[in-house]
């Protein structure tokens, strides 16, 4: 089988989409992670993220570079509503694919994270003019990274240029629409484990947002991690300098949520003396 493959997730009432698979060399972690591409909701395409695609593969991850429509094409909510079209292809999939349908996991690129952050937060909700539970099955993801997206679009975040709420709504856009798209407002006990990155002298995506989410995850109990770079901007992940170590930590959280957590726990207890029962002091786990 060829590294990667064009593929096509056919669908009867909407146009179909194109996705690109990166197959890995093994099928021993059986995860997926279904990358989408920023662009401010209005340009973009799926092969922007082929770069973060090729290591995903060289680590042992089956990853999917995937399209959805633009608003110059259709109007929200077609893309939230394509990206999960996308999850439940995936899922329904998974025997041909080598994966594990409950090891799903999304990654997205300021609008493909704000994208990733909804689709997480919304499964099994019925919002968007959509009844859940769907005909055509869950479209629940097993852990969400965002780099950039944006949590909040209501007036009242933290000022961005340009306004979200305008970029992805247009001139119809309104707060009743803001909310309903906002990852920020949809957060539960039910969040999938999430990973959140941003630079913190971006000006399109202030870090302060960004940690209002990791905030109302943390509040929740969810399973969170909050990655902060002194000094970059917005996209900074694509540099030659950083796409490697910032796709190792997206990989190495992977591996601690999805693929393996089990394995990550026990040797925690075992090893770290302060995660123990009672602390340094507290009795050795059980051989």
């Amino acid at each position: 089988m060829s590294l990667s493959t064009p593929e096509v997730v056919q669908r009867a009432t909407e146009r179909d989409l194109g996705i690109d698979i990166f197959w890995p060399d093994s099928d021993e972690k059986r995860t997926a992670a279904i990358l989408l591409h920023g662009g401010g909701w209005t340009f973009g395409h799926r092969s922007d993220t082929h770069r973060y695609a090729r290591i995903l593969r060289e680590q042992g991850f089956l990853a999917i570079a995937a399209e959805y429509r633009l608003t110059g094409e259709a109007p929200w909510p077609a893309q939230i509503l394509d990206v999960k079209d996308i999850i439940r292809w995936v899922r329904t999939n998974a025997d041909w694919l080598r994966i594990d349908p409950d090891k799903i996991a999304l990654q997205g690129f300021s609008a493909g994270g704000h994208l990733a952050l909804l689709a997480a937060g919304t499964s099994g909700k019925s919002c968007f003019g959509v009844a859940e539970p769907h005909p055509q099955g869950s479209a629940a993801v097993a852990a969400v990274i965002s780099l950039f997206g944006p949590a909040l679009l209501t007036k009242d975040a933290n000022p961005v240029r340009p306004p979200p709420l305008i970029s992805l709504f247009g001139a119809e856009g309104n707060e009743d629409l803001a909310r309903e798209a906002s990852p920020l407002l949809h957060v539960s006990a039910s969040f999938p484990p999430a990973f959140l990155l941003n630079g913190m002298a971006d000006p399109y995506l202030p870090y302060t947002s960004t940690l209002r989410l990791f905030e109302a995850l943390a509040e929740q109990g969810n399973a969170v991690d909050l990655h902060f770079y002194h000094g970059h901007t917005h996209e900074f992940a694509s540099l030659p300098s950083m796409l490697a170590p910032v796709q190792n930590e997206i990989s190495l959280f992977l591996d601690r949520t999805v693929v393996k957590p089990a394995f990550y726990a026990e040797e925690n207890l075992r090893l770290n003396i302060f995660a123990r029962p009672g602390g340094p002091d507290g009795p050795p786990p059980r051989a």
